[in-house]
């Protein structure tokens, strides 16, 4: 055998089990989705039905918007895991959520949103033909090893229990369990399909929940929000620039020149209080010079500027209270603003785990893949975390919105809580 077969051989040994490890994972995350996929959606479309019938009487107005906003959550972790898992982009064009504590208000502006009713019409195609696509790449991996099985001597106590079904194929003696198990080899036959059908899923998935004819206007008027919050955000951000010099390094470098003036008539007559008021005066310099880097660090981070994102999120977890582990697969920069958009989410995430979730360990990952910068930030705390009007999770999704990116929480009670953010950018 010379060297060129043996290379064949090898590429073809390869390519061998990364089909396998294909069909496996697909399996698995099909099996994974469909255990989700049936009583997440039927419990959503139940509640939202039920929360939404009672509006008249006065009980939904305060149901619906929690209902809702889970929808919200349940349809745009779908979209996280159709990006990741079958490179499956669905575009997220939801409405920014009513900040009017008025319950009438919250609830009907969900309501006119449009992107609400397509929610509500993916999840019966979910709990339905989404629940099978899913459940498929686990039937035609998993279920034929039980076949199998069958065929081999698993058939006698489960004979001997009184009968056993696999498939249409009632086994009671080694004949029917030899049919079981070419049931189970036509099955296993089908196992190459098993990375489709989960592609397929997301598919589904992406046809409803995707926007339909008035997508570009949709589009449009999610841009003209986006930017309206961008143009909102920059204006309050330079509001809170000039209080902070104004009340900080500026009252500083005023009390400073008293000093100095001071200084200068008591220089002949009392060196030393002269002497006194040098030193304050220059405690006075070095307190305004950190004020000035610390107002510096909080518009954009010079660590940010210099390494790029990946060092700018290390350096931010050294200063974390709670130990940090971060997982940086960056082949490159990305452009400027995206970047400083990603530190500031990771940073606003990284607040809110600290302050609300109890945690003792977080976890950040930022990687790029198909155009997108993905981000989680996970910790092990209580749990509990919702995308709500005046929560800083609100304020991250509106920064990433104008960024046509999307953010997701899944946040059990008890815990543990993920943050995922993408970010389209090259």
């Amino acid at each position: 055998m010379d060297e060129t077969d043996c290379m064949t051989m090898r590429t073809g040994n390869g390519s061998w089990s990364t089909r396998v490890r294909a069909m496996g994972l697909a399996a698995l995350r099909g099996f994974g989705l469909a255990l989700v996929t049936l009583p997440g959606a039927v419990l959503g479309f139940t509640l939202a039905v039920v929360s939404i019938a009672l509006v008249p009487i006065g009980v939904g107005l305060v149901t619906t918007p929690w209902v809702l906003t889970g929808v919200r959550a349940l349809a745009d972790w779908r979209r996280v895991l159709a990006a990741e898992w079958g490179g499956v982009r669905i575009p997220s064009a939801y409405r920014p959520a009513p900040k009017d504590p008025n319950p009438w208000t919250r609830t009907f502006g969900l309501l006119r949103d449009p992107a609400t009713w397509r929610d509500l019409r993916w999840l019966p195609v979910d709990m339905t033909a989404g629940f099978v696509t899913a459940l498929l790449p686990a039937v035609f991996v998993l279920y034929p090893l039980e076949g199998l099985a069958v065929a081999a001597g698993l058939w006698r106590p489960l004979a001997a229990s009184g009968g056993y079904w696999y498939g249409f194929v009632r086994v009671a003696d080694q004949t029917s369990a030899l049919a079981a198990g070419a049931l189970g080899v036509a099955l296993l036959a089908l196992a190459p399909l098993a990375p489709r059908l989960l592609t397929l899923h997301f598919r589904l998935t992406r046809a409803v929940l995707g926007a339909g004819q008035g997508e570009l206007a949709e589009r449009v008027r999610v841009l003209t929000e986006t930017r309206r919050d961008a143009v909102d955000t920059s204006a309050a951000e330079l509001r809170r620039i000039e209080r902070d010099l104004h009340d900080g390094a500026q009252a500083r470098l005023v009390a400073m020149g008293m000093d100095l003036g001071t200084i200068e008539m008591l220089l002949d007559k009392d060196p030393a209080q002269a002497k006194r008021l040098l030193a304050q005066a220059r405690q006075s310099s070095a307190d305004a010079l950190t004020e000035l880097r610390d107002l510096v660090r909080g518009i954009h981070p010079p660590v940010l500027a210099e390494r790029g994102l990946g060092d700018a999120v290390r350096a931010l977890a050294l200063r974390m209270p709670v130990p940090t582990e971060v997982i940086v697969d960056l082949p490159g920069r990305a452009d400027a603003p995206v970047e400083s958009a990603a530190y500031f989410a990771v940073s606003e995430a990284l607040t809110n785990a600290v302050k609300h979730s109890g945690a003792d360990r977080i976890w950040i990952d930022l990687h790029h893949s198909e155009g997108m910068l993905r981000i989680t930030v996970t910790d092990n705390g209580r749990g509990g975390a919702v995308i709500g009007a005046g929560s800083g999770l609100a304020g991250v999704e509106r920064r990433l919105g104008t960024f046509d990116g999307v953010l997701a929480v899944s946040s059990p009670a008890g815990g543990p809580t993920m943050v995922t953010m993408e970010i389209p950018c090259v």
